[in-house]
């Protein structure tokens, strides 16, 4: 395969795994060598093992972090700080794409950007839904209430008051407190439930203003 080819097949896909080339090849380990060489000529990103991305001038589509975020890492989903940023519920804007789900706990530089991974045990792995996040580009991402347990969840001290106050969160009208507790009870943790509690007061003391 030549690299025009290549660009041919995968123009409009934002992110590619090798295994889309390697299926049915006749020789897998000149594929790979070639995928490398194109990587050190600047014609490709390789964002980890098998995982690869046009490089400008070439690339069609700008891939979405999150979207790249769900490929780096299969099972997990955009939450923390990310997808409150992204539901507008904090004001900072988050340098690092943040999400939770199954393996190790770790941070990943890759030349589209940083990605930050939390361990989350498998049952508390829901309250998150597939949604468009560019055009023609999806990613599983937490609900704002799921995105904000998750972060109670994972941060020590985080039921105390001082704490929800310190995340500025604002838009309350986002949540629903109703969804906020049923998801809390769901996780069967007492801490993610005394959280919701609070929060629910919080944002009915403040409607219609940033806590």
């Amino acid at each position: 395969m030549n690299f025009e080819a290549l660009v041919a097949l995968v123009a409009d896909e934002p992110v590619f795994s090798s295994s889309l080339l390697l299926s049915g090849m006749a020789d897998p380990q000149r594929l790979r060598l070639q995928l490398s060489r194109w990587v050190k000529a600047g014609r490709l990103h390789q964002l980890r093992r098998g995982l690869y991305a046009l490089a400008p001038p070439w690339r069609k589509v700008e891939p979405h972090p999150f979207l790249v975020a769900n490929s780096l890492r299969r099972g997990s989903y955009v939450s923390l700080q990310s997808a409150l940023a992204w539901h507008g519920v904090i004001p900072e804007q988050v340098p690092v794409v943040t999400s939770v789900g199954p393996g190790r706990p770790e941070t990943t530089t890759t030349p589209l950007g940083a990605f930050q991974y939390r361990y989350l045990a498998e049952e508390l792995r829901f309250g998150f839904t597939r949604i468009e996040v560019a055009p023609r580009q999806f990613a599983f991402m937490a609900s704002p209430e799921k995105a904000l347990l998750d972060l109670v969840h994972l941060t020590p001290g985080a039921d105390s008051e001082a704490f929800l106050r310190e995340l500025r969160l604002q838009n309350p009208g986002v949540f629903q407190p109703a969804e906020l507790g049923e998801l809390a009870r769901r996780s069967g943790k007492p801490k993610l439930v005394r959280a919701s509690r609070m929060i629910s007061t919080l944002l009915a003391e403040e409607e219609g203003v940033p806590l």
